[in-house]
């Protein structure tokens, strides 16, 4: 399989790009190649202090252009065609990889893999899922930020492409769907939610009903979705939970000795708490519904992150995911 990586995009690129290619490529013996895209003196330099010896499995590919986390995403689209990640696309778009990878602009990565890959045959809408940490492992929340108003036979064919991302990128079989209202009542809700429910009921397997937001963390679905404005926002404010917890927990334990030996033995706890929040550890997500594979990683994204989102990009590409999401789709008569 061919995987090119925007190797100048991220806020660690490209050192964190560049060892997180290595790390893949190291824990699969070179099964697969890696194409970096980006400035070929600096990607070269960056190779070379990680004694790369192997080129026969990564290669570079020189652009001369990086799109900013400031450039307007239609503007990048246009004016950056030279770009480590608009030229990542192009090459997918000409079949010359496989799958693509960019820590970069997110706005920009959506919009280019909507112009130029263009999206799944029945797809009406892409849409961006995000993990958040449960009681019982993870809930993929979806719309994070793809679409901001969404149709109720979008926010369908969104349960539908996460339930298809989840039960063959993650093994859950039949994953349970909620939709985010403000009551579990059928008859709560906006009208798009309103609208929504009876098509979920008719369409989608496994619906379990609305959810409400105090219902997300708590493991009562696999899969919750809402649009991307409200999604956005759950997002945002649940990174924010963990940096404010940590913080308030640093203060508390140097009060008193008490504090310090409490800490000391809840610390395999606190590390594993930590963990669930840590979005190295899922590396990066899909943009669902293009013709193609585009993983959307964290613009902190670590080597650990990038080597990860690598490992989504090959098990997307292996399971057929988009395949699936058409046939789902069509069976479904959307």
């Amino acid at each position: 399989m061919r995987i090119a990586i925007d190797a100048m995009g991220g806020d660690l690129a490209p050192h964190a790009t560049v060892e997180g290619a290595l790390l893949f490529d190291k824990a699969h013996r070179g099964k697969h190649k890696i194409i970096l895209l980006g400035d070929r003196e600096k990607l070269e330099a960056e190779l070379e202090k990680h004694h790369f010896t192997s080129p026969r499995n990564i290669s570079i590919v020189h652009t001369t252009q990086v799109v900013e986390m400031t450039d307007q995403p239609t503007v990048a689209l246009q004016q950056k065609k030279d770009s480590s990640m608009m030229k990542g696309l192009q090459l997918q778009k000409q079949c010359k990889v496989d799958a693509f990878v960019s820590a970069g602009s997110t706005g920009a990565q959506m919009v280019g893999s909507l112009f130029i890959l263009g999206r799944i045959k029945g797809v009406k809408r892409p849409a961006l899922g995000s993990f958040l940490p449960t009681e019982g492992g993870v809930v993929l929340l979806i719309d994070v930020g793809a679409n901001v108003d969404s149709k109720p036979e979008h926010l369908v064919q969104f349960a539908l492409m996460g339930s298809i991302f989840m039960s063959t990128i993650y093994g859950i079989n039949h994953p349970r769907v909620g939709l985010l209202s403000i009551g579990e009542e059928k008859t709560k809700g906006n009208d798009v939610v309103l609208s929504t429910y009876p098509l979920m009921t008719a369409k989608v397997p496994n619906f379990v009903g609305n959810v409400e937001g105090r219902d997300i963390l708590c493991g009562k679905a696999d899969i919750i979705v809402t649009d991307g404005f409200v999604g956005n926002t759950i997002l945002k404010f649940a990174e924010s939970i963990f940096g404010v917890f940590g913080s308030s927990f640093k203060k508390s334990i140097g009060k008193n000795l008490f504090s310090l030996l409490g800490a000391f033995m809840v610390r395999h706890a606190f590390r594993e708490m930590k963990s669930s929040f840590d979005y190295q550890e899922y590396g990066g997500v899909p943009l669902l519904g293009v013709n193609g594979i585009s993983i959307i990683c964290h613009g902190r994204s670590t080597a650990k992150a990038i080597k990860n989102a690598i490992q989504v990009a090959v098990n997307m590409s292996e399971m057929e995911v988009n395949k699936s999401i058409y046939e789902e789709l069509r069976k479904r008569g959307l």
